[in-house]
């Protein structure tokens, strides 16, 4: 839960902050869109190649938002299930990010920090949790603290998205959601 001092803070940063200091590429921008009449009402499909996820609706119809997913080796392909969902989830990169990039995760080398949830967390407003056979696969959909890194190809692996469409999508699914990255 999100704490009245991380509260005020944000809103004050957010009126510090020019309100287009990023402006999104309309392709990313969230939609509703046809899809394949074959695909059922409630599952997720992302194309990484395409920096697209679509949720969807209802047959032949689905919300579609843009999205920045892992950098080449690092990307999660395959199916999942939605198996947990937080808002303002708290992060610790996991062992092999702080491996790969120990200068960049300095404050988390050999300790158990956690960091908390709020408008500094890397993984932002919300995350849905990705699960194969019922165990957690450590890759998210979530939001990010980097709004330009969506419709690239530049994280550790997860799918990331702006905060208000992840807040948006949070809404529609439920845990349990088939997701298929392709």
């Amino acid at each position: 839960m999100i704490d009245r001092r991380t509260f005020f803070a944000a809103a004050a940063a957010s009126l510090a902050t020019p309100a287009l200091a990023y402006e999104l590429d309309p392709v990313f921008q969230p939609q509703t869109v046809g899809m394949k009449r074959d695909m059922e009402a409630g599952q997720i499909l992302i194309l990484p190649r395409a920096h697209l996820l679509y949720f969807i609706t209802a047959p032949g119809e689905a919300r579609r938002y843009g999205v920045g997913v892992g950098k080449a080796g690092l990307a999660f392909t395959g199916e999942a299930k939605i198996g947990a969902k937080k808002k303002w989830p708290t992060w610790r990169p996991t062992n092999e990010m702080i491996e790969r990039e120990p200068q960049a995760y300095a404050e988390f080398v050999d300790n158990d920090y956690v960091q908390p949830g709020g408008p500094g967390n890397p993984l932002g407003a919300r995350a849905l949790y990705l699960f194969q056979n019922g165990r957690d696969t450590y890759f998210r959909i979530h939001g990010t603290t980097q709004p330009s890194s969506i419709g690239r190809s530049v994280s550790n692996g997860c799918i990331r998205m702006i905060n208000d469409h992840v807040i948006d999508l949070y809404e529609r699914v439920p845990v349990g959601a088939k997701v298929t990255v392709i």
